[in-house]
């Protein structure tokens, strides 16, 4: 079945191309060019997924999505300005999927809401009943626990809210603890089809995750790190 994925922004341009990026690729797409024309149409008519610009006029992205969660759980990605680390907080508190950063690569757009849409396939399956794709087993690893089909992560029991690049990244780490993780392992695992990022963007990554799961555990240390070398991921 095809997907259907929302794009609202205000910008015209952004509008246009992203819309025939994904079409290329199979989705239909409906835009909005704001907030308050999106809400209603998103919550009487939910897409699979939606995308949503961070600063817009008369509703931005924040209130969209906080209004939104009331009344829908469809999955969103926020376009937010590069290194705004405080729209991402409140983005993911408030429900948000995942995040990139403007300006972005469609490509790497594309591959984040592939990545959510087989995340949110995986977890619709009816009990009993195995999703299209092979889900993964839940990964164990000392207080850690991953669960891929239902995109969840608990650390001591404790929930931690990752995006799906982050999940992928730290993922990559737990399936084999004590194994130092290049940068460029790291960018494989989550940013896949042979996107480009700055290896820095990795560390970006691991310092989120790091401060997330201090926010559960002031003395979390599981993921270290080997300058000049890598990452690994402690279950000792």
């Amino acid at each position: 079945m095809t997907a259907t994925i929302a794009l609202v922004d205000d910008d015209r341009n952004i509008l246009t191309s992203v819309s025939i990026a994904l079409q290329a690729e199979g989705f239909v797409t409906r835009v909005y060019s704001d907030g308050e024309a999106a809400l209603k149409a998103l919550v009487d008519n939910p897409p699979d997924l939606a995308v949503l610009d961070v600063k817009m006029p008369k509703m931005d992205g924040l209130e969209l999505l906080r209004r939104l969660r009331e009344k829908s759980q469809i999955p969103v990605i926020f376009l937010t300005s590069k290194d705004d680390e405080l729209d991402e907080a409140l983005g993911l508190a408030m429900g948000a999927d995942d995040y990139i950063a403007k300006p972005f690569s469609q490509r790497l757009l594309i591959a984040r809401i592939r990545a959510i849409l087989r995340r949110t396939e995986a977890l619709a399956a009816p009990v009993g009943e195995e999703p299209a794709q092979e889900v993964q087993p839940v990964l164990e690893r000392g207080p850690l626990t991953m669960d891929p089909a239902r995109h969840k992560v608990t650390w001591k029991g404790d929930t931690v809210t990752l995006t799906v690049t982050e999940f992928m990244i730290l993922e990559t780490l737990a399936q084999r603890p004590g194994i130092v993780k290049t940068r460029n392992q790291l960018m494989d695992a989550a940013y896949q089809d042979d996107i480009y990022v700055d290896d820095r963007t990795i560390d970006s990554h691991i310092k989120r995750v790091r401060r997330k799961f201090r926010q559960v555990d002031p003395e979390f240390d599981a993921i270290e790190t080997l300058y000049g070398a890598g990452y690994r991921f402690s279950d000792e």
